[in-house]
């Protein structure tokens, strides 16, 4: 019996969740935002509905990790801090450095620092989370887990680009994939569904949120996924472009007199995707609003948005000659129907048959979606990154 607290810290935010392990129940979670900003909100829920919320400057993740420890005790959910076993943090580049979660010593915390190269939005502001941990509660187990381990597994026929090996070989430049903690999370709990070992399964996990990435699951490995060396490939999301022509980038900036290529992949990042193509925003409830309300963009943006989704799956079910089950999860995914629907009404050929019905009425639940007579299994899952790296931390710290 002991508590872990799984960590998800951003370069302003630090998103959190306490743990009784190992029955895996929640006992508190909250969220820290606007860190080293004016007004910081700090929120923590707890107990049987209860919330505690303040609003006050708070400087750093230091201050904050500071914070979340004393009020856990002042609002008496923990007695002290030697009921904390241990502590797991999200990151989300690891390189070819991790291939799994691992214990974090300094070697691990310096290259987690060096690699932030790979995910400069990210991994400096996991780094911050890591040590402000590690200086006030020194002695417990702390955990690195990485959003790209799970696709460690790839084979080189998919994770290199077709460029000169050079390029891979002296500047590990190649396919990393993101999100891997939920889509490790989402294919495990589809493999209990479907009632079959994990390692006989073939699932497509579809992590559509802002952000979105489809992957391959063969016998619970990942063998290929759409975001690449960055986040920004592959699928077209909420703000970033997805896939392009890479020829594309010097012909605008000769055109819009951009200079400077960062600028350009700051357009690709945050003023693209349905964004973009909209003007309206990057939410998909808004673009699905202004669908409905005959919007051409909106209803032009969707299309699109659905198209590259579909496409990416029907390529994965090539990958792995077949597919067992196709998972929807995160924020869209597990709320957005008429998007499923979408991407998957034409797509009947593969044997995909969905119950309107059910579809329509599933958001932010677990469900099955499709009929009783569809060669594949459709899933909605709601994504739950937290309990497996409060996992991890159980699994190394023994």
């Amino acid at each position: 019996m002991s508590k872990t607290i799984a960590i998800n810290a951003g370069s302003s935010s630090l998103k959190w969740q306490l743990y009784q392990m190992p029955e895996e129940s929640v006992i508190a979670k909250g969220i820290v935002e606007r860190i080293g900003l004016n007004d910081s909100i700090f929120t923590i829920k707890y107990g049987d509905g209860q919330k505690f919320e303040q609003v006050l400057d708070i400087k750093d993740h230091e201050v904050a990790v500071q914070m979340l420890l004393d009020q856990l005790i002042d609002l008496k959910i923990i007695a002290s801090f030697d009921e904390i076993a241990g502590v797991g943090h999200r990151v989300v580049a690891g390189g070819e450095y991790f291939k799994d979660s691992v214990l974090i010593d300094d070697d691990v915390l310096a290259k987690i620092e060096e690699l932030s190269e790979f995910a400069p939005l990210h991994n400096p502001a996991n780094a911050m989370g890591i040590k402000a941990f590690r200086h006030i509660l020194p002695n417990i187990v702390s955990v690195a887990v990485f959003d790209t381990s799970f696709h460690a597994t790839m084979p080189a026929t998919n994770y290199l680009y077709s460029i000169p090996k050079e390029y891979y070989d002296k500047y590990a430049a190649r396919k990393y994939g993101f999100h891997g903690t939920s889509h490790r999370y989402v294919s495990e709990r589809a493999a209990e569904l479907l009632g079959k070992p994990l390692e006989e399964t073939k699932i497509i996990t579809a992590h559509i949120g802002n952000g979105g990435s489809i992957t391959a699951v063969e016998g619970g490995k990942s063998v290929d996924t759409s975001m690449g060396f960055t986040p920004l490939a592959g699928l077209t999301m909420g703000t970033r472009s997805g896939d392009i022509d890479a020829s594309l980038l010097p012909y605008l900036m000769e055109k819009t007199g951009i200079k400077d290529i960062n600028e350009m992949i700051d357009v690709l990042n945050k003023k693209s995707g349905v964004l973009g193509l909209t003007g309206i925003s990057s939410d998909m409830r808004d673009i699905e609003s202004g669908a409905e309300e005959g919007n051409e963009d909106a209803i032009l943006a969707l299309d699109i948005y659905c198209d590259r989704i579909r496409k990416y799956i029907a390529q994965y079910i090539s990958v792995m000659d077949g597919v067992d089950a196709i998972v929807f999860t995160a924020g869209v995914g597990e709320n957005a129907d008429p998007v499923r629907q979408m991407v998957l009404e034409r797509m009947t050929w593969f044997g995909i048959e969905i119950d309107k019905e059910i579809n329509q009425n599933t958001h932010g639940k677990e469900a099955e979606i499709s009929t009783k007579n569809s060669r594949v299994k459709v899933y909605v899952i709601p994504t739950d990154e937290e309990v497996m790296i409060a996992r991890d931390v159980a699994r190394l710290g023994k």
